[in-house]
């Protein structure tokens, strides 16, 4: 009978005590286990990888179901705050700085200051272009889209008899906004709201 005592669990390092009847290369036999060691040694990196390759395959699956619902629970928060408001608008040339009965035709205001006012105070401003078109870009972590919306107007105190002489020299053109949609941006969200429709107010 053969008799192996194992002296340290390393197949490498097992020891065997052979009797002479049964002569046997134990060289050879050690290189055989050694090479067994070695590609079990590059084996395990592998597998390693593996296993890290499939758990961020798991954990990016997971985060694209959670995120709809999370969003969802927070109100659109996250996405509010990385989209932008834009406010846009056209002046027109008339007694209270809406489309006249004419349509279209209707003539416009151009070079007219737009304020933006919330609770008494200018948040920014835009000037019509040659079409009387304005826009004014906001930043939501600036005002807060519940907030331009309740406490905010637009106000154009350029006087209109400066597109026409017949039209009053005092007073302001009032308007609330109002919102129409969203539009995808590159990756920002943003948040559109035009007049809700603008009167004059004398002094």
């Amino acid at each position: 009978m053969v008799a192996c005592m194992v002296l340290i669990v390393k197949p490498s390092t097992c020891v065997t005590n052979l009797t002479s009847k049964f002569p046997i290369n134990t060289t050879r036999v050690s290189n055989k286990i050694a090479a067994r060691e070695s590609s079990s040694s590059l084996l395990q990196p592998k597998a390693m990888a593996m296993k890290t390759l499939m758990f961020v395959c798991v954990l990016v699956a997971a985060m694209a179901l959670v995120a709809p619902m999370a969003e969802a629970q927070l109100g659109g928060l996250i996405g509010n705050l990385l989209g932008l408001i834009r406010i846009t608008g056209t002046l027109f040339c008339t007694v209270d700085g809406n489309m006249g009965v004419n349509g279209t035709a209707t003539p416009v205001f151009p070079n007219a200051l737009v304020q933006l006012h919330c609770g008494g105070s200018v948040v920014s401003s835009s000037t019509t272009n040659g079409s009387g078109i304005f826009s004014i870009l906001l930043d939501p972590l600036q005002v807060l889209l519940s907030a331009l919306l309740n406490n905010c107007n637009l106000a154009v105190k350029t006087p209109l008899s400066n597109c026409n002489a017949s039209l009053p020299s005092v007073g302001v053109l009032i308007s609330s906004l109002q919102l129409v949609g969203s539009t995808l941006v590159g990756l920002l969200n943003e948040t559109n709201l035009i007049p809700a429709g603008f009167r004059f107010l004398l002094p």
